[in-house]
């Protein structure tokens, strides 16, 4: 797949992020219409009865507070994702935040973890990590945006805060990190020229030029493949 095939728009990349936000936001709603408190469907960990926060956590919110300072960065890092990783994005989220939760599930204080700012950190760590491992210069600029933008909360993977789940921005974080290495040959990779191939002898300088001695540099790997 060429280059360029990997930074389309399209809508279906505005509207995931958009209608994850808003489903967290028709929870608070209904929690705060009709008078109920989902706190308690939190990852507690090391119960069972924990074990449902896994998937429920992300979309319970303590207050307004909570939900207001974790909806801008979640739309923004998701939104990145869809555009720069689309064909492995949904398997970033879906099995990120099963092990991001497992792993808060695993070795977190004993109290309820709440909020969806663990993906937040897990996208945070993913977006970043791919950029470095990926050598991409598109890829590396995205990196640096994210972590010119997010990189102050790197400080709260570390119990600094009271009431701030700690434990989930470092299980995410840490997840983000793996999944990037895992999926480092998944999608757009370096750019690499016909010179920086190891195959490539002295002797092939002349299959750069044209008749004419035009320069005739062959196309990357990346850009063959449809």
């Amino acid at each position: 797949m060429k280059e360029t095939q990997y930074f389309k728009f399209s809508p279906i990349i505005l509207a995931i992020p958009l209608y994850f936000v808003l489903i967290l936001w028709i929870v608070f709603w209904f929690e705060m219409k009709y008078g109920y408190n989902f706190n308690t469907y939190g990852i507690l960990p090391r119960t069972i009865k924990g074990l449902r926060g896994l998937v429920l956590s992300p979309f319970i919110h303590s207050d307004i507070k909570h939900l207001y300072h974790n909806s801008i960065p979640l739309f923004v890092l998701l939104f990145t994702l869809f555009y720069f990783y689309r064909d492995i994005a949904i398997k970033v989220i879906v099995y990120g935040v099963l092990l991001s939760g497992l792993l808060t599930w695993s070795f977190a204080r004993k109290s309820y973890h709440i909020g969806a700012s663990s993906i937040i950190y897990l996208l945070f760590g993913f977006l970043f990590f791919s950029g470095v491992f990926r050598k991409n210069i598109r890829l590396i600029a995205v990196a640096l945006a994210v972590i010119f933008i997010y990189g102050s909360i790197i400080w709260y993977i570390l119990p600094i805060k009271e009431g701030v789940s700690w434990e989930g921005h470092l299980s995410g974080l840490l997840v983000g990190l793996v999944f990037a290495f895992i999926y480092r040959k998944k999608g757009l990779q370096k750019f690499e020229y016909h010179w920086e191939k190891e195959e490539y002898t002295p002797d092939d300088f002349d299959l750069m030029f044209d008749e004419d001695g035009n320069f005739n540099q062959p196309q990357a790997e990346e850009e063959k493949k449809e």
